[in-house]
């Protein structure tokens, strides 16, 4: 693999990376989101990755990483009593969103960071590169 292909594993973390970011930051958007029923009510998001391979000369190598799809959390909604809402039902429960504001910071710190590391090997990589280059000057 050369350097090049740094950029491109890199680039695609990046962008996978960025694309968690803004689950997180959608997640806790909605985390003190009302609803009157179960089925409206906003559910925590989760991208899910997925290797890219280059299968060139076969020998499968890793060439990047994308998001394949974003899924939602299966877990039950919040419901609590509260009959004077004025989003209450029938019974005087509200929904609210399964997010959990501490696992989607901590989340957040790690795709940060994850999303810094990427950036490190694409500065590292072109320092490489324009050291190469000038090894003839």
């Amino acid at each position: 693999m050369s350097l090049f292909g740094n950029f491109d594993i890199a680039g695609s973390a990046l962008s996978a990376q960025s694309v968690r970011l803004n689950t997180v930051a959608s997640n806790l958007a909605n985390a003190d989101t009302v609803s009157s029923s179960a089925e409206g009510t906003y559910r925590a998001r989760q991208p899910q990755f997925e290797t890219i391979f280059n299968d060139a000369m076969n020998n499968p190598q890793s060439a990047g990483v994308h998001v394949r799809q974003i899924l939602e959390s299966e877990a039950a909604p919040r419901q609590q009593y509260q009959p004077e809402h004025p989003m209450a039902d029938e019974q005087g429960y509200i929904w609210l969103p399964n997010v959990n504001a501490i696992e989607e910071m901590a989340n957040m710190i790690s795709a940060s960071r994850t999303y810094q590391s990427n950036v490190e090997v694409m500065n590292t990589s072109k320092q490489l590169l324009l050291r190469t280059l000038s090894l003839g000057q």
